[in-house]
């Protein structure tokens, strides 16, 4: 469906292309050199890992877009007109590359790249599929799908900071070759950023060194499989990552309230921008504790304008799976 959509938008991009014949054109960032180069960066991004990402390399030297409204759903984003004459005038263009992004491909293909630069973030880092983990409820149309089309490769590759110090640095490297004159800026600010993550890996790192259990449950949908794989921590959830179901069968529901009794699991957590009700049965069942696990694909409209940023959602994070460990 979002690539039959993005077929449709591409005719308003030609549209605007073909406006565009006969004038004259000015050298772009990308294709002036760094001493010549004057013009701010122009850098848009489809959601808020990335964004927040380049607002750290780049602070107040380039005009940064997200594409997705703050409170926004992320999985079901789709382009207006307005956000695709935003990528096609951008100096450099931002996405994470999976199921949620299968519109972009379809855009692309309709625009003229020759003074635009792409950065997938997935290409940054080794990829994991998503899994059925036990208990875990399918998409109704994989219930019956043959094994190999059941699974998608999981797009939420900033949910380990390991993988966030590769993204970082792959994309700083970027910024800097299209804007020299502030080249120096843009690696001062990635060390100090890259330093950040890597103190946020570690604090990680010890709480599950030093947790009485090695296991999470989340009543919800599942985008952290990158963070368990990197600091070794089993998990039951209701759905996987990218799953449109929001209500669970009442199996699901009684295999993770059995879970929580016998593991003696003392929180149970949901993520950003869920209403929290399955995750609040669960514990009503149980006495366990209910907590939001930032999975950061969008921030609320009000933490957005406060300058939210990914660091401080996982600093959540460090402390409430501090308590869920132990």
């Amino acid at each position: 469906m979002k690539q039959i959509f993005a077929g449709l938008l591409a005719c308003l991009i030609l549209i605007c292309s073909l406006s565009a014949c006969g004038t004259e054109t000015q050298p772009s960032a990308a294709s002036a050199s760094p001493a010549e180069n004057t013009k701010r960066l122009s850098i848009v991004c489809t959601n808020f890992p990335e964004y927040d990402f380049v607002r750290q390399i780049v602070g107040d030297k380039a005009d940064v877009t997200m594409l997705l409204k703050p409170g926004a759903e992320s999985h079901t984003f789709e382009p207006t007109p307005k956000d695709i004459i935003t990528i096609q005038n951008s100096d450099l263009f931002l996405y994470v590359g999976g199921d949620s992004d299968a519109w972009v491909n379809g855009i692309l293909d309709s625009m003229d790249q020759s003074k635009m630069h792409i950065f997938k973030l997935m290409d940054c880092v080794d990829l994991v599929q998503e899994e059925l983990v036990a208990g875990m409820q399918p998409e109704a149309a994989e219930k019956n799908a043959p094994a190999d089309d059941k699974l998608e490769i999981d797009e939420h590759v900033w949910a380990s900071p390991a993988n966030d110090i590769k993204i970082g640095k792959k994309s700083s490297e970027t910024i800097c070759t299209l804007d020299g004159a502030d080249k120096e800026t843009f690696q001062k600010n990635t060390t100090a950023y890259l330093s950040a993550l890597q103190k946020l890996d570690d604090e990680f790192r010890d709480v599950v060194d030093h947790a009485k259990r090695k296991e999470i449950i989340v009543g919800d949908r599942f985008p952290l499989r990158y963070f368990c794989e990197e600091f070794g921590l089993r998990y039951y959830a209701a759905f996987p990552g990218c799953s449109t179901n929001t209500e669970a069968d009442a199996s699901t529901v009684a295999f993770l309230i059995d879970k929580v009794k016998q593991d003696q699991i003392p929180v149970v957590f949901h993520i950003e921008l869920s209403n929290g009700q399955m995750c609040n049965s669960i514990c009503e069942a149980t006495g366990a504790k209910s907590e939001l696990l930032n999975a950061v694909h969008n921030v609320s409209d009000s933490d957005f304008k406060a300058g939210i940023t990914y660091i401080d959602l996982m600093e959540h994070n460090v402390e409430v799976l501090k308590e869920a460990l132990n």
